[in-house]
């Protein structure tokens, strides 16, 4: 029994219903899963991915988070739900709310033309098609990072088609995805185009070893040469890209957060549990001030944690961007959930750093989330120039 208990006061009966369900699913169909030997460093396998999706399915938890005729939950109920998905790391990608499809479903979902939602978000949405989001370019080119205007990557009206060639990095996903989002700049500013993979013109040139290993598909480097992609399949107009690209920023940057929080509270449970029946000098691990000390503060980091999310996902209800409010999330959040991570390995000593409990893979998949989607100093360094204009403004009232 865990220690640490969501705050569910105030939910939405809906909401409760459907994240008992992927609790219980995840928990019990799922966590037994995570020694398959289909399980390597770029992901689950894509035939274990859909096996998955497929008890999801059979279940009735299947993209949980998206209900019948395309209608989404609120930003506060998807993360009653997504917290719950994330109790283990093979969780999203069971349910399908694991990145980056989860964000690309609700970009194309509040942006998408009815021809575009049809022929690629419903594939998504019923699990049968993975997708990637290609932004970041390498650092040997001077390419985008995390400052995005930094943009490489061309794209070229030709007709009726646009002509897209770049190099993209850290491409989550792009090994087996069947749809990518590619954004490019053309003289006009930003761009964003949806197309079908895999494509000719788009090569993976290695799919990168990397610290975390739960996105099916791993983080791949790309080529993209003379990519041909028929004009319909630009979201919006030429310029938009960065405008689209905001819609999804700040729900992704959270989803994020939500995922990883069911993450660590499965950690601190399975480090609870060892803390209480190892004993060492004489008495339980968890009556040494220096261990029980540390649980203590991972219930604090948690429920912090959480209440961040929710204060963010009410913000984001109210319709408005919530950039501001999102990077102090994601910030808080990462940096809360590592403190977590970290002392559920320590007070498991050499057990917590091998591969027999889940927490040292979840302590790598948060070191990670540190640099997802922005990493703590980018966002630090935002609200400081926030700050700046802010005090600005004052003096000039």
């Amino acid at each position: 029994m865990s220690s640490f208990h969501l705050t569910d006061t105030g939910m939405s009966d809906r909401a409760l219903e459907i994240a008992g369900r992927v609790e219980d699913f995840v928990r019990g169909r799922i966590a037994p899963m995570e020694k398959d030997p289909r399980c390597g460093s770029h992901g689950p396998s894509d035939e274990m991915a859909l096996e998955m999706k497929g008890m999801a399915r059979e279940a009735g938890v299947l993209t949980p988070h998206i209900l019948g005729g395309g209608a989404h939950l609120t930003h506060r109920e998807t993360a009653c739900v997504l917290i719950r998905s994330g109790l283990s790391p093979l969780g999203p990608v069971a349910v399908n709310t694991m990145a980056p499809d989860e964000g690309n479903m609700y970009l194309l979902g509040k942006v998408g033309s009815p021809e575009l939602k049809e022929r690629f978000l419903q594939p998504m949405v019923q699990g049968k098609m993975r997708s990637a989001f290609f932004m970041t370019e390498p650092a040997a080119d001077g390419g985008a990072g995390s400052d995005p205007s930094m943009m490489l990557t061309t794209c070229r009206p030709d007709g009726n088609h646009w002509v897209i060639n770049g190099r993209k990095t850290y491409i989550t996903g792009a090994d087996g995805a069947g749809m990518g989002i590619i954004m490019a700049k053309s003289d006009d500013g930003a761009c964003m185009f949806l197309v079908d993979l895999p494509d000719p013109a788009i090569k993976i040139v290695r799919v990168l070893e990397t610290i975390d290993s739960s996105m099916p598909g791993g983080h791949s480097e790309i080529v993209i040469d003379n990519l041909r992609v028929p004009a319909t399949q630009m979201l919006g107009e030429s310029g938009e890209g960065f405008r689209y690209a905001q819609v999804r920023l700040s729900p992704a940057r959270l989803t994020h957060c939500m995922r990883w929080l069911g993450c660590c509270i499965r950690a601190n449970e399975i480090a609870s549990d060892y803390a209480n029946r190892r004993h060492a000098f004489g008495k339980p691990l968890v009556d040494h001030e220096g261990v029980g000390f540390m649980l203590a503060e991972n219930l604090i980091d948690l429920k912090q944690a959480e209440l961040m999310i929710y204060w963010c996902a009410d913000v984001l209800d109210t319709g408005v961007l919530g950039t501001v409010e999102s990077s102090m999330a994601k910030v808080a959040v990462s940096e809360a959930l590592m403190r977590v991570a970290d002392r559920c390995v320590q007070v498991m000593g050499g057990q917590g750093v091998t591969a027999d409990t889940i927490v040292e893979q979840i302590f790598r998949e948060i070191r990670a989330f540190r640099i997802y989607d922005g990493p703590t100093e980018v966002h630090k360094w935002s609200l400081a120039k926030k700050i700046k204009r802010d005090w600005k403004k004052a003096q000039e009232a």
